[in-house]
């Protein structure tokens, strides 16, 4: 592979597009500043990346797996493809394999309208569930004085865990159980509205992509969540200039 110029900046291909690369960007980055589509639902700007819903995945010359792409640093002379027929298929599975698991019916639930995983289906062309619906049956967590948990809509991307840990520094939120059995949980297991390290900051109901985190007292379809994290991080580094 051809090393790359003095100034760090490499070159690659992109669904056939040549675009080109800062050092440590990673494939998701490259392909956004260039106007082509990877869809996300874990990824957030300003947070880790985890790689955890597999949506982001793209094709390598040369590799012989899909990889995450908000996971894998852009190389010098790179082909990646984000966009085959292979990838669009795979990722309408993934979304279905989303849906099935546990209760996302959008007429009932109040972040209908603002809910990335129904726009993404939407987007997809997922209009029908072709797999059988496991109807997992989770907590539903109301003691929160201000918030909501609702297990039963989670998806498992960790935004809320990352934002509460990296941004906020209270690690509130965690992951226990493996599989189908994995849950998000509060203080090792406590109820939300018993949580010593909660600052009620709201931060992780605002990243949640979903219905699971909201505010209470929401109906039907009246749950927003602005993007305030990328203006958080840039008020911050420009404060640290």
């Amino acid at each position: 592979m051809p090393e790359r110029n003095q100034y760090g900046i490499k070159t690659l291909t992109i669904d056939g597009k040549e675009v080109c690369a800062a050092e440590d960007q990673t494939i998701l980055e490259v392909a956004r500043e260039n106007g082509i589509d990877i869809p996300t639902l874990c990824h957030f700007s300003g947070l880790k990346e985890i790689g955890a819903c597999r949506l982001c995945v793209v094709e390598v010359k040369g590799s012989n797996k899909l990889l995450a792409s908000c996971a894998t640093q852009a190389q010098e002379g790179m082909e990646v493809t984000a966009n085959s027929s292979q990838l669009k298929e795979y990722r309408k599975l993934v979304v279905e394999l989303l849906l099935t698991e546990r209760n996302h019916v959008c007429a009932v639930c109040v972040s209908a309208g603002h809910c990335e995983l129904q726009t993404l289906a939407q987007k997809l062309g997922v209009d029908h569930v072709t797999l059988p619906y496991l109807h997992v049956k989770c907590a539903t967590d109301g003691s929160h004085p201000r918030f909501v948990a609702d297990h039963n809509r989670c998806i498992l991307c960790t935004r809320c865990l990352r934002v509460c840990a990296e941004i906020e520094g209270a690690h509130t939120w965690d992951l226990t159980g493996r599989g189908i059995g994995a849950r998000m949980i509060s203080d090792m297991g406590e109820p939300w509205g018993n949580s010593a390290s909660c600052t009620q900051c709201g931060k992780c109901v605002m990243v949640c992509p979903v219905g699971a985190l909201v505010d209470k007292g929401k109906s039907v379809a009246e749950m927003t969540k602005p993007e305030f994290l990328p203006y958080l991080l840039q008020m911050r580094a420009e404060e640290n200039q």
